[in-house]
């Protein structure tokens, strides 16, 4: 309660306290467009999406949708909000010393905060109108204000505090768990190996992965394992575990194994990597981001590639879109998904259903968002161009509504 009363000083002093700014629009709203992809791998021409309350109420031919503001898209297409399903968004550079913040250098509550929410406001206008953050205590009331409207910014689901080797043994670890349920985690983060930095070895034992992702099952929640090889993704699948997050040094059979148990895989193969390499001088000396470590990350640049190409022959493999979005990369989430396409050749429709409804069914919110049709929440972008037979138009995002709220319009409406 504390951090969110600094949360709220920092909105009120910083500018960015708008009440008003997450209500659904008043009214009946039209939006028209040439193109619309539902988000489950169809694909209409010339419908009027109709919004009502927040929601969608009707999908028409076009011209037939009544209401009492409308937007025409001309050239463009309509689709679902993309959902990023691993990102930082408290991740930020230091204004003092240019560096990925680290603790070493002290900042208030307000500053903390005041940075999430630019990184969701960012992240927004970027087209993704959900990410899942894995994640800080600072994105509980950046949580709350956003879905409340106090402030505008990607819909945020959180982990909190992640479980790692200094957790503790397995009572520790079930504990960690509880105590992350009850202070409002939608899902737990378990760090099961190192970092590819550090070679990716196993971390978390057999028992301790058993406590965890059992623990977070008894509660409801799913579980998100930051893991590498093969051996460590075998005990993911043998504790029950929900999703399975970079694993870069995978191999065949334990991409099928993830298959055959229903896990998830989010392979983060690009924009965190590319991220990095591009801001190396505001990560390099802080912590084991070492000359040496990225010299481990070029190394596995190539290596996640060929894994993504494997896991995309695998019948069944749900594989979700997610970038691992740092300091520097929010805002840019789109260029996974465009290298997922171009580089490791997956067909584009299916790379769209993956950033939406598949994205929304890893998260439990497939009865909320991720498609366009009756009765889902009206999360909408409009793109300036088809990504089917252009995947950079996924980067030229014109229109945003989350929610029924136009967020962004360099369209027009009458």
């Amino acid at each position: 309660m504390k951090t969110l009363k600094f949360f709220a000083a920092a909105l009120v002093a910083g500018g960015l306290a708008l009440p008003s700014t997450g209500r659904a629009q008043e009214g009946t709203v039209v939006l028209h467009a040439d193109r619309l992809l539902d988000g489950l791998g169809g694909v209409q021409q010339d419908r009027d999406v109709v919004v009502r309350d927040g929601r969608i109420a009707q999908i028409l031919p076009g011209g037939q949708g009544r209401g009492d503001v409308r937007y025409d898209l001309p050239g463009m297409t309509l689709m679902p909000g993309m959902i990023d399903t691993h990102v930082h968004i408290n991740w930020h550079f230091d204004r003092a010393t240019g560096k990925t913040h680290s603790g070493r250098v002290q900042e208030t509550p307000e500053e903390s905060v005041l940075y999430a929410a630019q990184n969701a406001w960012e992240t927004l206008l970027g087209g993704v109108t959900t990410v899942q953050s894995l994640g800080s205590p600072v994105d509980v009331p950046l949580r709350e204000f956003v879905n409340e409207g106090r402030i505008p910014g990607s819909r945020v689901v959180t982990s909190i505090s992640p479980v790692t080797d200094r957790t503790g043994g397995p009572d520790e670890i079930r504990r960690h768990v509880d105590a992350m349920a009850d202070q409002g985690a939608d899902a737990i983060k378990i760090f099961a190996s190192g970092s590819i930095r550090d070679g990716g070895e196993p971390t978390l034992t057999q028992e301790q992965l058993d406590a965890a992702c059992g623990e977070a099952n008894a509660r409801g929640l799913r579980t998100l394992v930051h893991a590498y090889n093969p051996e460590t993704v075998r005990r993911v699948v043998q504790a029950g575990c929900s999703s399975v997050e970079h694993g870069a040094l995978l191999d065949l059979p334990t991409l099928k194994l993830m298959a055959e148990h229903g896990v998830y895989f989010d392979p983060n193969i690009d924009l965190v990597f590319r991220n990095y390499f591009e801001n190396a001088e505001h990560f390099i000396g802080v912590g084991n981001y070492t000359e040496e470590g990225f010299a481990e990350m070029h190394k596995a640049v190539p290596l996640a590639l060929q894994v993504f190409k494997e896991a995309l022959t695998v019948p069944g493999l749900k594989i979700v879109f997610g970038t691992d979005a740092v300091a520097g990369a929010h805002g840019r989430n789109y260029q996974e998904l465009v290298y997922r396409i171009e580089k490791g050749g997956q067909d584009p429709m299916a790379a769209v259903v993956s950033a939406t409804s598949l994205a929304a069914q890893e998260l439990g919110l497939d009865d909320r968002i991720g498609s366009v049709a009756p009765g889902m929440e009206a999360d909408l972008i409009a793109l300036d161009g088809n990504p089917l037979d252009d995947p950079e138009a996924l980067g030229r995002v014109r229109f945003v509504m989350k929610g029924g709220h136009v967020y962004k319009n360099v369209v027009g409406s009458r």
